[in-house]
């Protein structure tokens, strides 16, 4: 049986997209800032330097595109969903997933709410079904299985010419990571576009953050804090009839092999946030973490990591999944002249006035769509019909590599660098991929350190 936590989700829809109901004020505050102040700014990065999504409420019309999904659960159906509300003339032909019942529920969900139905020999179960989703003919490809399969997954489909929408995080290990790296510069070589689950880049408040930034409104970025602490998450009770096999992928989002972690599944998103806008990646990662409350798999519950980044500023990074405990999940960046902090979607001066916050009421006459998880599936559909290719997987890469390097240093107890990371020769992929045993007492929730004797 599944007990049901607060939903990732939920949380944040909830938590973070709060502004778009309780964001104020025009974009600019006249009042704090005059015209000669911010003339002085100077920007991180010029206009067309970095990259800013074209958001309208829907994609483009254009040529019929044929999608299949790897990967049934929760957030496969709730991609395929925001899929089809992000763009007219997009037919889901196949499905995949290790798991019939996952299967056959996104399949009747299509069917019945969606009136798309899925012909039963494009209904693909199995560790394999991947293959046979992609080979099945589909122009892009929804890739939402547990994070561990996800580079193998994205690397058949770049090699075969599809489209790619990858759910984060992209790699769980440093094998997964490079596997990533070097898919991605293949479908840039290919012309594909790959949009990936780090939704914020597709957030219209984060986005006008991030324009504001790069104009140099807060000047040199100095550090930032980023947290994710919530509730417990989900988990499955083993069943009767379960091989370990099953139960850990059922149960996937509590084991490290499958998920990574919380720091990597989920926390990610917020370390991304401060890699995005400052530019930067972190060079080393002293860390530590623990596990009270979990209740299956091998992972740890809360996380604290103090990241020293390339050009020598520190980021601090928090997170927790534990109930009863205080819950944020937000990012503040530090600047020279100011600081941004999500949670507020303000921008402060050094003496504490509020020099930009987000304007919503404006944006909410401009646009009807707010919802970031299907604005990034406007910008896939986009530059697929445009025929101008995208590639988002390097910059989540990176990403997910640096909550890679705090969850080592913080299993281990010690400092990690990126240069050991990037070439370890971790792999956090069985075997034997087969609906059999596991070598579970090798599965042991890490103790940094030593002992006294």
């Amino acid at each position: 049986m599944e007990k049901e936590g607060l939903s990732r989700r939920k949380f944040l829809t909830n938590g973070a997209l709060i502004g778009a109901a309780g964001m104020i004020a025009p974009a600019v505050l006249s009042s704090c800032t005059g015209g000669s102040k911010a003339s002085v700014n100077t920007p991180l990065k010029k206009e067309g330097e970095f990259y800013v999504p074209d958001m309208p409420d829907k994609a483009d019309d254009g040529k019929e595109l044929k999608v299949g999904v790897i990967g049934c659960g929760g957030r496969g159906s709730g991609a395929i969903i925001n899929l089809l509300d992000a763009a007219n003339g997009i037919t889901v032909t196949a499905l995949g997933d290790v798991f019939a019942d996952r299967l056959f529920g996104l399949r009747d969900k299509l069917k019945n709410d969606r009136q798309q139905e899925v012909p039963e020999d494009k209904c693909f179960v199995g560790f394999d079904a991947y293959q046979k989703v992609i080979d099945s003919g589909v122009d892009m490809v929804i890739i939402a299985t547990p994070p561990v399969f996800r580079p193998t997954h994205f690397q058949y489909a770049t090699e075969k010419g599809v489209h790619s929408f990858l759910e984060k995080p992209i790699a769980v290990d440093p094998k997964g990571y490079r596997t990533i790296m070097a898919t991605a510069k293949q479908a840039q070589a290919k012309g594909l576009s790959v949009v990936t689950g780090t939704q914020r880049h597709h957030q219209r408040n984060y986005v006008e953050a991030n324009k504001q930034i790069q104009a140099g409104i807060i000047g040199e970025i100095t550090g930032g804090n980023v947290y994710w602490n919530q509730g417990m998450l989900w988990y499955r009770q083993r069943e009767a009839g379960w091989t370990d096999m099953e139960w850990n992928i059922r149960d996937w989002v509590n084991w490290k092999w499958l998920s990574g972690d919380h720091i990597v599944e989920q926390h990610v998103h917020n370390i991304d946030v401060f890699l995005w806008m400052s530019g930067l990646k972190p060079v080393s990662a002293t860390s530590f973490g623990a596990r009270h409350r979990r209740i299956t798999g091998d992972q740890f519950d809360m996380f604290s990591t103090d990241f020293t980044m390339e050009n020598g500023i520190h980021l601090h990074s928090m997170c927790r999944q534990i109930d009863g405990c205080s819950s944020n999940v937000s990012e503040f960046i530090q600047g020279a002249k100011g600081s941004w902090n999500s949670a507020t979607n303000e921008i402060k001066d050094l003496e504490g006035n509020v020099i930009w916050k987000y304007d919503s009421e404006k944006a909410g006459q401009e646009f009807q769509q707010h919802d970031p998880y299907v604005l990034e599936h406007v910008d896939w559909v986009n530059h697929i019909r445009r025929g101008t290719a995208h590639e988002e997987a390097t910059e989540c890469g990176i990403s997910c590599m640096a909550a890679i390097m705090a969850r080592e240093a913080a299993y281990t107890g010690n400092t990690t660098t990126w240069d050991e990371m990037t070439q370890s020769p971790m792999d956090y992929m069985p075997e034997k991929l087969e609906m059999g045993p596991l070598d579970l007492a090798s599965y042991k929730v890490p103790v940094p350190g030593t002992a006294k004797e």
